[in-house]
């Protein structure tokens, strides 16, 4: 008999690729190719959301600090570019003479992209080795980091001289002289992030079918027999973690450059709550379900808040709940329910 989960699962990569790299730019204008690009961003953090919370157990409500990373770091550089040799506006609006010393190495894509990667790092692996170490974890440590989430919000727009406040940063209109707002290259920078985003679906795949892959899961089914057995969970937990952190902030870096901003609010509570929906709609359990909730979650949003703009909340919190419900696997899981073969 065949594995059915391992076969839907490479029917849904394929079907995956297919449509993103082959029917959506294909039949999409480019209006809808560069939401579609907006929604994929977020394919980045759910997918980092079901290693962490999936496979070992860990929810984090606070994955929105980390897409903010990546995301202001990408802006700061691409301000920079379109602002120079001059302050950026913001400043200039808020008296402030001097550049700040730490937006200095932003006029350096590299540095800019080795800090989207070794930020993350170097915040939440220590982080998340102090408190696992503490043996806090559950409802206590998703509290911690949406209180972390809500408290870099209210440091970010409090700065508004040095971070843009509460309009964060805009207005980018090149990156390394190429016009990034044009038709081709926003296809261009589509098919890149398309790209790299099923180079991460196979990573993380092998790693899940990796030794590794078998540790995280018994970590997160029994925690307590993996730590007598000699290994040491704490870091178990903080490395699946940062690997977390570090698509998150992928994902806001690419955000940034699709959109061409990056406000505090997709840091705070609700866009990080709003990032475990994808993971959790699509199937906590199944990277190709990552990529389907982020999309589908993302084109309700679009739509439900244009059609009621009053209550789309609403309906998309209804939507949570009836998968939560009904569907505790997701759209990954109901799928693979209706291809099991039935007795």
């Amino acid at each position: 008999m065949i594995n059915i989960e391992k076969y839907s699962e490479r029917v849904a990569y394929l079907a995956i690729a297919a449509l993103l790299l082959l029917i959506l730019p294909l039949t999409l204008e480019s209006f809808w190719l560069g939401a579609v690009g907006k929604y994929l961003t977020f394919a980045f953090v759910a997918i980092g959301i079901v290693l962490a919370w999936g496979y070992c157990g860990i929810l984090s409500l606070g994955q929105g600090i980390f897409f903010g990373v990546g995301g202001y770091a990408m802006a700061m550089f691409l301000k920079m570019e379109a602002s120079a040799p001059e302050l950026p506006d913001f400043m200039v609006w808020s008296s402030v003479e001097h550049l700040p010393s730490w937006w200095h190495p932003f006029t350096s894509l590299p540095f800019t992209l080795v800090a989207i990667v070794l930020v993350p790092v170097a915040i939440a692996f220590p982080f998340a080795y102090i408190i696992f170490r503490k043996r806090v974890s559950g409802v206590y440590f998703a509290i911690v980091t949406l209180a972390l989430a809500l408290t870099m919000t209210v440091l970010i727009i409090g700065q508004q001289g040095e971070t843009g406040g509460a309009n964060g940063i805009t207005d980018f209109k090149t990156m390394l002289g190429f016009d990034v707002l044009g038709d081709i290259s926003k296809r261009n920078i589509y098919l890149a992030e398309v790209l790299l985003l099923l180079a991460v679906m196979a990573a993380a795949s092998w790693l899940l079918h990796t030794r590794f892959g078998k540790i995280l899961i018994a970590v997160r089914d029994r925690e307590d027999r993996v730590r007598f057995s000699g290994y040491d969970t704490a870091m178990i937990k903080a490395f699946i973690f940062t690997v977390a952190a570090v698509l998150s902030s992928i994902g806001g870096a690419l955000f940034t450059l699709q959109v061409g901003l990056i406000t505090p609010s997709l840091i705070g509570t609700v866009a990080s709550v709003e990032m475990v929906i994808y993971a959790a709609i699509g199937g906590r359990l199944s990277m190709p379900g990552a990529v389907i909730g982020a999309l589908v979650v993302g084109f309700m949003k679009s739509y439900l808040s244009e059609q009621f703009p009053e209550s789309w909340l609403f309906f998309l919190g209804g939507m949570f709940i009836f998968v939560v419900a009904f569907l505790p696997k997701g759209l990954a899981g109901a799928l693979q329910q209706v291809l099991r073969p039935k007795a």
